[in-house]
């Protein structure tokens, strides 16, 4: 019987990430570590017998931010058709029919005032203002998103997945149902925020969730019904061993 999954990927490493530094709206190119890494996820967690099977895939979802484009070029997924930043189409060994969309709904949080800063230099200015401790997912980010308007967004992109991909495929026969798998490639806030509302949670609760750059995460479902939607743990998230092994 099937069960569907979305599959979550951040970005690859950048100068911004590796230093702390909160990026939304800047466009950084990742490292060149950050390539390797993504490679090296790509060659783990991508093929007709890995966790990811491009074949099974009925659309991707990707930031409009570069990096998150760059990452998913680097994933190797083997699109049939262009994609949407691309002239023309690059020759590749084809792999999936799933389309490729560029949503704002999965950009990164917007930090507004705190765009380009540590965690460290934001609590500093907090403090001289004599303001509380920041937590983003209470408190927001001034001049920028509230957990309130990322709710808003990623509600609307999970009902969206959840109308199209997954209804018409859970707990059909596995030759019966379509193709179901969707994949999102975007940003840490934004995707930690993604698999608390997944689940039903609220982000004002504190999101206690960890992805770093370029980690991989699993969305699904219990007893193949979309009213118990899971967070799958577990898999062959072997990228480290891998890389080394190169």
């Amino acid at each position: 019987m099937t069960t569907p999954r979305a599959f979550i990927i951040r970005h690859g490493e950048t100068e911004w990430s590796l230093n702390g530094r909160h990026t939304g709206t800047t466009e950084l190119p990742l490292t060149q570590n950050g390539e390797k890494r993504i490679r090296a996820t790509s060659r783990a967690l991508v093929g007709d017998d890995r966790l990811i099977v491009p074949s099974k895939l009925a659309h991707i979802y990707v930031s409009p931010r570069s990096r998150a484009r760059r990452t998913l070029e680097l994933l190797d997924i083997g699109c049939r058709d262009k994609l949407p930043w691309h002239d023309k189409h690059t020759p590749c060994d084809v792999r999936t029919e799933a389309k490729v969309q560029v949503t704002e709904d999965i950009r990164e949080w917007d930090y507004g005032d705190y765009e380009g800063l540590t965690s460290v230099q934001i609590t500093e200015q907090r403090e001289k203002a004599g303001e509380k401790v920041w937590d983003i997912w209470r408190d927001g980010c001034p001049g920028g998103e509230s957990p309130a308007d990322v709710t808003n967004r990623l509600d609307r992109l999970i009902k969206d997945i959840r109308a199209r991909f997954h209804d018409e495929a859970i707990g059909k026969p596995k030759g019966e149902a379509p193709v179901s798998d969707v994949l999102l490639v975007a940003h840490g806030h934004i995707l930690r925020a993604f698999a608390m509302r997944w689940i039903g949670r609220e982000l004002t609760d504190g999101v206690s969730l960890l992805l770093e750059a370029g980690g991989v995460g699993t969305m699904s479902y219990e007893h193949r019904s979309l009213h118990e939607p899971a967070i799958l743990l577990g898999g062959a998230f072997m990228v480290d061993v891998v890389e080394n092994k190169a």
